[in-house]
């Protein structure tokens, strides 16, 4: 009883508000995800998976760390995205080597970062680009 308790509740949401959701390959993972994403960010997410399919048809995607990770298979991820308690970061694996390169940089050589804001218009234009331009590039093996 006590975990069906918990699942009528859904997931538990964790520091920062991103969502616990289990591992899992496909896109029923990463829907789970994006549906347990809290407030505003729930449209962000949204709009970046949405986003991520039409620019890259044939994506793999998959939850690891509680995150949704986006990448061809058999060659690696390019992106995922979480939840943090003021914005929502997407994280570009190779991301010094997209141009221009996103605004935030990483302790990791390669990864560069953007981060959403609750209001932020979401610049899709530039954002399918480094999605276009990821998705060509070597992926991360994880």
């Amino acid at each position: 009883m006590t975990d069906r308790r918990k699942s009528e509740a859904g997931p538990r949401l964790l520091s920062g508000g991103n969502p616990q959701i289990p591992k899992g390959e496909g896109n029923g993972p990463v829907q789970d995800y994006v549906a347990a994403m809290p407030g505003w960010k729930r449209e962000v997410g949204q709009r970046l998976d949405e986003l991520v399919e039409r620019t890259v048809p044939h994506v793999h995607k998959a939850v690891k760390w509680n995150q949704p990770f986006y990448g061809v298979k058999d060659d690696g991820w390019f992106l995922s995205f979480r939840c943090y308690t003021e914005y929502v970061q997407l994280q570009f694996f190779r991301g010094t080597s997209l141009d221009p390169m996103p605004p935030k940089a990483s302790k990791h050589d390669e990864v560069r970062y953007l981060d959403v804001h609750e209001g932020d218009d979401l610049d899709e234009d530039q954002l399918r680009s480094w999605i276009e331009q990821a998705s060509a590039l070597p992926g991360e093996k994880m």
